[in-house]
């Protein structure tokens, strides 16, 4: 299996479906604390591979970052651990600013 990318734009209508989506937000605290998308979950990138067992690996996880290469970095690791729904939020939430809620705050 092999990692996904998503837009922000296909995040925002998989919101609205009911599903079970999880949103693990890799930044570190202090990022998490000035602007989120909400639901996510803040698991920092150096904290996943001991924190793996607090994740589903049945479940779609969508990796957030600031950019989007942190979250690749956790999406890779994700894949490797054997998760199989794994997506990269492609432009992360600075994208998720600009294209589908202002209301987060760029940095």
């Amino acid at each position: 299996m092999s990692v996904q990318i998503l837009s922000v734009n296909e995040l925002q209508k998989k919101l609205q479906e009911p599903n079970e989506l999880f949103l693990l937000d890799v930044r570190e605290p202090s990022e998490f604390a000035y602007a989120s998308i909400a639901g996510s979950v803040l698991m920092p990138l150096n904290q996943i591979p001991q924190r793996l067992s607090e994740l589903d690996s049945q479940r779609e996880i969508v990796v957030i970052c600031h950019h989007g290469m942190r979250s690749m970095q956790a999406a890779n690791y994700l894949d490797r651990s054997g998760f199989t729904q794994v997506f990269n939020l492609q432009g992360g939430i600075d994208a998720w600013s600009l294209e589908c809620d202002s209301a987060v705050r760029r940095y």
